[in-house]
């Protein structure tokens, strides 16, 4: 069983930046694509960017293409998103999770391990 621990998020006004984290145990972390997922206010969880076993192959949502940057550290069992040029549109409760998967994927429903989220907040 995969266990996931989100950091790092917090209020930030536009324009600012914010690095999520977040922390793996059990399992073999190498055997997981990981993903980072949003929940807005009043929505539904959409996919924000996602990474393959290795690091070396990344997708991400075209709302932040450009501004996020997704990456993994396979020794020390983390996974992180860099968040630049923030904006309000981007307050979300933030999800790491982890799919059974060597490739990327862009599926939510194919992510089957989940942590509890970590609230990020962009003032205009």
């Amino acid at each position: 069983q995969v266990r996931l621990v989100e950091f790092g998020g917090g209020l930030v006004q536009a324009g600012g930046s914010l690095r999520l984290s977040c922390t793996a145990s059990g399992g073999t972390f190498s055997d997981y694509a990981m993903g980072w997922f949003r929940q807005p206010p009043g929505k539904e969880r959409e996919f924000v960017a996602a990474i393959n076993w290795s690091g070396g192959d990344t997708y991400y949502t075209d709302s932040v293409k450009g501004r996020f940057t997704i990456s993994r550290d396979n020794a020390k069992k983390w996974v992180y998103l860099q968040m630049n040029s923030l904006k309000p549109e981007d307050t979300a409760v933030y999800f790491c999770a982890a799919a059974y998967a060597k490739w990327v994927v862009r599926i939510l429903d194919s992510y089957v391990h989940w942590g509890q989220g970590t609230q990020v907040a962009v003032s205009s």
